[in-house]
């Protein structure tokens, strides 16, 4: 993994992060990023990215969940908080980060979810962020299946 990639990775970890406490409290976005951005340990992520990845999820966020509704097993509020997070950070970059490859998308909210969620929770991220990437990145799938 290269520094900038890194960076980024560290900039998810966060998002997923602040999304949940989002999600939990309810409290404004500015004020959960401006917690974040102040955590003197998180200057090594990308604080650009987070912020861009946080205020677009959660901006976007009845629309991702409109896009997350037909492809998981249960209504999203009963999805795992965590998880939630995850599918819905992955579903932002899939429709709006178009410079990130739908594999890095879907292989970044693996780890996450290794890593924050339930014991298989990585299994259902994938299952789900497949479905999602099959319909918003069809073209990018159909020409890395060609090659």
């Amino acid at each position: 993994m290269n520094a900038s990639s890194h960076l980024r990775h560290r900039a998810r970890r966060l998002v997923v992060q602040a999304m949940y406490q989002w999600q939990i409290t309810g409290l404004d976005v500015a004020e959960i990023e401006g917690q974040f951005r102040a955590d003197a340990e998180h200057a090594n992520a990308d604080l650009d990215y987070f912020a861009q990845l946080l205020r677009g999820t959660v901006g976007h966020v009845v629309e991702i969940d409109s896009e997350l509704a037909p492809v998981t097993d249960r209504p999203l509020a009963e999805v795992d908080p965590v998880e939630r997070a995850i599918l819905r950070l992955g579903t932002y970059e899939l429709a709006h980060c178009l410079d990130v490859p739908y594999r890095v998308v879907i292989n970044e909210a693996v780890k996450l979810a290794k890593v924050f969620g339930a014991e298989d929770g990585y299994k259902y991220a994938n299952s789900v962020l497949d479905k999602v990437a099959r319909k918003l990145r069809a073209i990018e799938i159909a020409a890395a299946d060609r090659h």
